[in-house]
């Protein structure tokens, strides 16, 4: 099922909330790095898409304002981006091998006294980050050196 672009940037919005800050995931999955830098970008480029035409404008004229605006709504388009594809790898079913270790890892916590939500048939990345925030959060930290 094909969602709406507004549907992917807002299921991108609670990924990254839900993703866990953790250090030790940042070499196996990329969601770290780019939920950072599209934080960061949600900041800072509106900002310098305002002083980008201001600054265009200002010393080149009025003639370049087309040429400011296009690369102010680039800018602009950046954050978006970086929350389209979080929104994608959301809802993207977990690879065989991952979707391996999701269940393993739901059973090692299972039999620590963790219970889990519903499982799905197909777990998406949207589970693995829910499972991977709680193991962090619930479980202690032999638990966790044990897996990583």
């Amino acid at each position: 099922m094909q969602k709406s672009i507004v549907a992917q940037l807002s299921d991108g919005q609670q990924y990254s909330k839900i993703w866990p800050d953790n250090v030790e995931l940042a070499p196996i999955f990329p969601e770290r790095r780019v939920i950072k830098a599209t934080q960061m970008a949600l900041k800072v480029m509106p900002m310098l898409a305002v002083l980008s035409i201001f600054v265009q404008v200002q010393f080149m004229g009025t003639q370049y304002l087309p040429q400011a605006l296009t690369f102010a709504l680039f800018l602009l388009s950046m954050p978006v981006q970086g929350l389209y594809w979080l929104g994608k790898r959301a809802n993207t079913t977990l690879p065989p091998s991952l979707a391996s270790w999701y269940r393993q890892l739901q059973s090692k916590m299972q039999e620590n006294g963790y219970q889990p939500s519903v499982s799905r048939a197909q777990p998406r990345f949207y589970e693995l980050a829910h499972l991977l925030k709680d193991m962090f959060e619930k479980m202690d930290k032999a638990f966790t050196k044990e897996i990583f």
